[in-house]
């Protein structure tokens, strides 16, 4: 395994609560992982109608961002939309326990790209590429897709709490040659990979706190946002292409979009070029949850930090 996924668990006291989480998500993915694919994602699909049934906290945040972000639906089109994104979350749980399965035939029978050409491009600059992406579709089959076509990538992340399962999931994403950036070192790693002409795939739709994060607008709300990814494009000249791997109900598959470069403003001032980069790639973000608003994480707090002196959201 790549030393970048690793983690040094001897340091780490390893509770018996993590041990049990292991054990019952170790069984989860080898279980679901062992069905036929079909069967794998109508099982995924129940995991999912459970979720929204049982799991009223997140079902509530979800209304609240989806009031929040389309004000003018009816509440029928609201629960529609969330009762869908439950689908296709449990859709995305069993594409991840089916993926060390894949084979690049195998996932192509369901899965196409969308303007590969774009990505390319951006690749043959040899400045490194940024890849803009989000909690949109399914993020965790995108990257590892890639990797299967012989396009491996690094991943900006977040480490999960539990450090066996943090370990288990970067070993399965990490099969085909991508790895892992973990968020507590991400600069140095992003900018490493850019001047090495790699390419890295941002998700830059979560909530942050200043200074990380910087106040654009998201559905025309103040969102605190990322910036990291803009002054990294900014500082080293890196290409920037959206990427997201969408579910395309008319043709029954996934379509793994890659839009064209993004322009990056680059004044001279640093802390306004980020604002700017920021808003613009955040825009981006925004267009493809319109199209697809039942495939975003709208369970997600995305408004919680607040400009000083605005009221709590949630």
């Amino acid at each position: 395994m790549s030393e970048v996924i690793q983690r040094d668990l001897s340091e780490e006291q390893v509770t018996l609560r993590q041990r049990v989480e292991f054990a019952l998500v170790w069984a989860m993915v080898r279980g679901i992982g062992a069905l036929p694919r079909g069967l794998a994602r109508r099982v995924g699909e129940w995991i999912g109608w459970v979720a929204y049934a049982a799991l009223g906290r997140l079902r509530r945040v979800g209304f609240r961002n989806l009031e929040l972000a389309f004000p003018e639906w009816t509440p029928e089109r609201r629960v529609r939309t969330l009762r869908l994104l439950y689908r296709n979350l449990g859709w995305l749980l069993a594409e991840f326990c089916q993926m060390p399965r894949y084979t690049p035939e195998s996932a192509s029978r369901f899965i196409r790209y969308q303007g590969l050409e774009n990505y390319l491009m951006a690749r043959g600059k040899g400045k490194g590429v940024l890849v803009l992406t989000g909690h949109l579709g399914a993020w965790e089959l995108s990257s590892f897709y890639h990797s299967l076509m012989e396009y491996p990538m690094a991943m900006v992340i977040r480490r999960l709490d539990n450090p066996l399962v943090d370990e288990f999931v970067n070993r399965i994403r990490c099969l085909h040659g991508n790895r892992v950036i973990h968020k507590d070192d991400f600069a140095r790693g992003l900018i490493a990979s850019m001047r090495g002409g790699e390419t890295v795939g941002f998700l830059m739709d979560t909530n942050m706190t200043p200074p990380q994060g910087v106040f654009v607008s998201y559905f025309g709300v103040m969102a605190c946002t990322a910036s990291g990814m803009a002054r990294v494009a900014a500082k080293t000249g890196a290409v920037v292409v959206p990427g997201f791997l969408l579910w395309e109900e008319t043709e029954k598959k996934y379509v793994l979009h890659f839009g064209e470069e993004l322009a990056v403003v680059n004044t001279g001032d640093s802390e306004q070029d980020a604002v700017t980069n920021t808003s613009a790639f955040t825009a981006v973000i925004e267009s493809y949850v319109r199209r697809y608003p039942d495939q975003w994480l709208w369970l997600h707090r995305r408004w919680k930090t607040r400009p000083a002196g605005e009221e709590a959201i949630y």
